[in-house]
């Protein structure tokens, strides 16, 4: 199986062609790894096509999702290209057996070192898109994060999901009073200053879906 591994580049939009394209950062017959810059959509939308599946079908035929990341958050997707490794990875963040690690810079100074936010999800329907907090209706969903460094009166911190709701890192940091710099849906005015959503998807780990191998992936964001 020919597997030709392409170095990690640091997060920049303008690694994205003229023509749209977008580079893998890994590629092989099973699975293309990406960097999805902020602002596209992972898959089509209703009534916006361009994406970074629609972009890599243009190139390479074929792409099946197995996850997704908010249209505003940057970072690290990895698509199937047959349906064989489709169903193998997607088994494995069902089973929660991949890792995944975000980095955000959230509003004001947080206190502690480290915490977990427990608080189940349930889609807010009169207002669609929004994720609400509910207590009996909502999804169980599990968040884990670290303090790094305190810049400029905010907070930069790895965010470690252990559930994969819509919104999750969002809505978790507003809970907890620290909204995510840049996010102009669970934020107020003040945090909605910044030009981007300040959430990255990090690192990827996970099993080749068909060496078995673990496959590490880890990348810089550019905020």
């Amino acid at each position: 199986m020919n597997k030709p591994t392409i170095p990690a580049p640091r997060l920049d939009t303008s690694h994205i062609s003229s023509e749209g394209l977008i580079p893998p950062l890994y590629l092989d017959d099973d699975i293309i790894v990406v960097n999805k810059p902020a602002g596209l959509l992972s898959v089509p939308g209703r009534y916006l096509k361009d994406s970074c599946v629609s972009r890599l079908e243009e190139r390479y035929g074929e792409i099946l999702v197995i996850h997704r990341l908010d249209q505003d958050t940057s970072g690290i997707l990895v698509f199937a290209r047959d349906k064989k490794a489709l169903n193998t990875v997607q088994r494995q963040f069902e089973a929660q057996t991949t890792r995944k690690v975000y980095e955000a810079v959230v509003m004001g100074e947080v206190s502690a070192n480290a915490g977990c936010i427990n608080l189940p999800i349930i889609v807010d329907w009169p207002n669609r898109p929004l994720q609400m907090v509910s207590h009996t209706d909502g999804r169980y969903a599990l968040t884990r994060w670290k303090k790094l460094s305190i810049e400029s009166g905010n907070t930069r911190v790895a965010l470690f999901p252990k559930t994969g709701r819509s919104h999750q890192l969002r809505l978790h940091m507003q809970q907890i009073g620290h909204p995510i710099l840049g996010d102009t849906l669970y934020a107020g005015e003040a945090a909605q200053s910044e030009p981007r959503l300040c959430l990255h998807a990090k690192e990827l780990d996970f099993d080749h879906p068909a060496t078995g191998e673990r496959m590490k992936f880890k990348l810089e964001p550019d905020f």
